[in-house]
């Protein structure tokens, strides 16, 4: 049975900084996404792999969507990628991105990308080969429902952040039937693909490989807005960096996206919030668990 995430568990688990550390030790995280159709979900996913404490956020994308991250989040680097046909990055950036991933803790592989061709092709170069733990969402999650199994690293962490169709597509199932059984279908995929499941939705799922299951209680409809799952891919990328397991990442991650949504619905209601408002939230949230 799912027990629900609390307050006390969350704040348990996050590292304190301590006073002598540098950016080198909260961990370096990678993000390959965006597209020239999509260049918010690669500024929200960045964003929140800052804002939940990463060190170094790299994102690779093609200059379309740098120039527009550049203009709102100082603190990024970049790694300007080979545009495609359609905009996305193409597959010819492999190489270069692989260069760059290796020494990183997370590769946050999807948000914004594109379901494409190109977006196969990079995911299966760099799934394998990254040497890191690697967190699939949005487009990254739909290219490895097309293939005959997940493309991972041996024995490094993966972290699948589904909606209940990106879940249906993996499973080769129905929306309906995965969310008629949230729970026993993220369990069970989390157990046979020894990876870690946030399956997203009212009441998050969050599934281990080892049968541990977990229900998110907060969170509110505020969030049914294109670009809150960007955030969250970033925020649990950030953590995972820092050096929490995958499942206490995921877990966090859910926990506090949600807690600050409900913070932010206080303050504008949940017809006027959206999604980048909820940074301010966010890091109230993280002020007050540090006094």
């Amino acid at each position: 049975m799912a027990k629900e995430i609390t307050a006390q568990q969350v704040f348990g688990l996050l590292p304190r900084r301590r006073q002598d550390s540098h950016k080198g030790s909260y961990g370096k995280v990678m993000c390959l996404a965006g597209s020239a159709r999509f260049r918010g979900a690669a500024a929200l996913a960045a964003e929140g792999a800052l804002r939940a404490g990463a060190g170094l956020v790299t994102l690779a994308s093609v200059e379309p969507v740098i120039a527009a991250v550049a203009a709102r989040i100082p603190e990024c680097i970049f790694l300007p990628c080979r545009q495609s046909a359609g905009g996305g990055v193409s597959a010819q950036s492999g190489k270069a991105v692989l260069e760059k991933v290796r020494g990183m803790e997370v590769l946050l592989f999807g948000p914004g990308l594109g379901d494409t061709e190109d977006t196969a092709a990079l995911l299966e170069q760099l799934g394998p080969s990254a040497g890191c733990a690697l967190v699939l969402d949005a487009d990254g999650l739909n290219a490895a429902a097309k293939m005959d199994s997940l493309p991972r690293s041996p024995g490094l962490p993966l972290i699948l952040t589904p909606h209940p169709g990106e879940m249906a597509r993996l499973c080769g199932l129905t929306t309906a039937e995965v969310n008629a059984g949230r729970e026993g279908i993220a369990a069970g995929y989390a157990r046979a693909e020894d990876c870690v499941v946030v399956l997203k939705g009212h009441r998050t799922i969050v599934a281990g490989p080892q049968g541990e299951v977990f229900v998110n209680p907060t969170g509110n409809p505020g969030l049914s807005r294109g670009g809150s799952g960007d955030i969250l891919a970033g925020m649990i990328a950030g953590l995972a960096a820092q050096g929490l397991s995958p499942l206490d990442a995921a877990v966090c991650g859910v926990w506090l996206h949600g807690a600050a949504a409900d913070q932010c619905a206080k303050r504008l209601g949940q017809y006027g919030m959206l999604p980048h408002d909820l940074f301010a939230d966010l890091g109230a949230l993280f002020a007050a668990g540090e006094r």
